[in-house]
């Protein structure tokens, strides 16, 4: 991809996802993730409402009239994105590919993050850990992230959330909010799943093209198997063909949200046809 038309495609997610930000996504954010606590930051004269617990009675008896300390809230907060960029992720039966709202889910989460001051990290994965950026704040990291998001061409193209998971809780010693997005077509992650949680503020996103939730009959049709590069001829008009299919997705969807659900993570799944901007501001109100 030539610099230009890379600058130009990071400025427009940018715009788009910098806009929902502001509009929706800040506060929202702020109220799912709470910080450490309370930090001790200055004290006021007292007031009639606030609460009499506040009061400092030591600048009170020094200035012979009612003062209360003023808190801050502590956040210093870390957010890692996850991100699995198998050859899966490039499907799409529509204009929008998984991978696409991917980027643009991972650009609102960036910037709710950088406006409440946490610092955010990435990590690309197939089933080897393809890419880890560290933890940083500010707009520069930010946008550093997601031109990693458009332009980062893998090496692999399988999958393995359970090997990312353990490079994860190697690399990532402190706390931290963490955000799996993918469409989790893999298996035996439940329990890398489990050790996360331990120590994290666990999140699962699913993305999910409408075609795998209801397959319809078009004939004999040529498919191609991004992660296997394969080319398969199939008749989806035979019914039976069409519920094999669909019964695939069905089973690693159940397994994604037993797997998650059992740790006490928050879920979510988005189609590539959904409004992903109601979909996260779900996910947040249900922390």
């Amino acid at each position: 991809m030539e610099t230009s038309d890379l600058l130009k495609k990071v400025r427009k997610i940018e715009i788009k996802t910098k806009k929902l930000t502001n509009n929706l996504f800040t506060g929202q954010y702020h109220s799912a993730f709470k910080g450490k606590g309370m930090l001790f930051s200055e004290v006021r004269k007292y007031v009639p409402g606030d609460d009499v617990r506040d009061i400092d009675w030591n600048v009170t008896a020094k200035l012979s009239e009612p003062y209360i300390k003023v808190f801050e809230e502590e956040r210093e907060l870390t957010m890692i994105l996850m991100v699995d960029l198998s050859a899966s992720e490039l499907f799409g039966t529509s204009s929008v590919l998984k991978k696409d709202v991917i980027t643009e889910i991972c650009a609102v989460l960036s910037f709710s993050a950088m406006q409440n001051n946490d610092k955010v990290g990435i990590l690309f994965f197939t089933d080897q850990v393809e890419l880890f950026i560290p933890p940083k704040k500010g707009k520069k990291h930010i946008l550093r992230i997601i031109r990693e998001l458009i332009k980062f061409k893998p090496t692999a193209k399988k999958t393995n959330i359970a090997q990312a998971c353990e490079y994860l809780n190697n690399v990532v010693k402190k706390k931290s909010i963490i955000f799996i997005i993918s469409d989790f077509l893999d298996d035996n992650f439940s329990n890398s799943l489990s050790l996360i949680s331990k120590k994290h503020d666990l999140n699962g996103i699913r993305i999910f093209d409408e075609f795998e939730n209801n397959m319809f009959s078009f004939g004999l049709t040529l498919f191609f198997d991004p992660e296997s590069e394969s080319y398969h001829w199939v008749d989806t008009s035979d019914a039976m063909v069409r519920k094999g299919i669909q019964k695939f997705y069905q089973n690693k969807s159940i397994y994604f949200r037993k797997s998650f659900l059992k740790t006490g993570a928050s879920i979510v799944d988005i189609s590539t046809k959904d409004s992903y901007v109601v979909k996260l501001l779900e996910l947040f109100k249900n922390k």
